[in-house]
């Protein structure tokens, strides 16, 4: 993604555009799924998933002007750069945003969230949210056992789940830069 400091919600591709394979963002520990939003209550797919995973909890999150009570304050906290010590786990059922999170080398990899695009960052990713120029998602917020939602804006290093992170994937080596995650 390119460093403008355009409005947050626009692609912000570089020129000209690059793109991340899912093999790059899988190096990075960001998994991702194209599932059937419109059946996501009998997916067996989605099913799987969280079978799989051990994803217990679910619940939805609304992000809009209109349906998310302090939406400038919460849209401007969930666009700070941080990490939690769990998986960030969503499920897109309806419109589209953007994850932000950053390659072995600082830059930031734009991925765009849309309908049917399942995405797992994993614990201790820098990273950041924000709609696109929609103004609208939904989406499934996962979870193993109860919910935990915790931000830690950058730095913060010293965590556990940050250590272990670097150790896993930074240290790895290699790069990249943007994926259409519902491709």
């Amino acid at each position: 993604m390119d460093d403008s400091d355009e409005d947050q919600r626009l692609p912000h591709h570089r020129n000209p555009k690059e793109f991340v394979s899912f093999e790059k963002l899988d190096e990075l520990g960001v998994l991702s799924w194209r599932l059937d939003a419109d059946n996501y209550e009998t997916d067996p797919g989605l099913k799987k998933i969280r079978e799989a995973r051990g994803y217990s909890y679910m619940d939805f999150c609304e992000v809009c002007p209109e349906k998310l009570p302090n939406y400038e304050e919460k849209i401007k906290s969930f666009y700070e750069e941080h990490l939690h010590t769990d998986e960030e786990i969503r499920y897109c059922v309806a419109g589209s945003g953007y994850f932000d999170v950053r390659d072995r080398d600082e830059a930031w990899i734009r991925i765009w969230v849309k309908k049917g695009a399942m995405i797992v960052l994993p614990a201790g990713i820098y990273h950041r949210f924000t709609l696109d120029s929609d103004n609208y998602i939904k989406a499934m917020r996962l979870f193993v056992g109860d919910p935990i939602w915790t931000p830690y804006n950058r730095p913060h290093d010293h965590l556990p789940a940050r250590k272990e992170y670097v150790e896993t994937f930074v240290q790895k080596g290699g790069a990249g830069q943007a994926v259409d995650a519902a491709a």
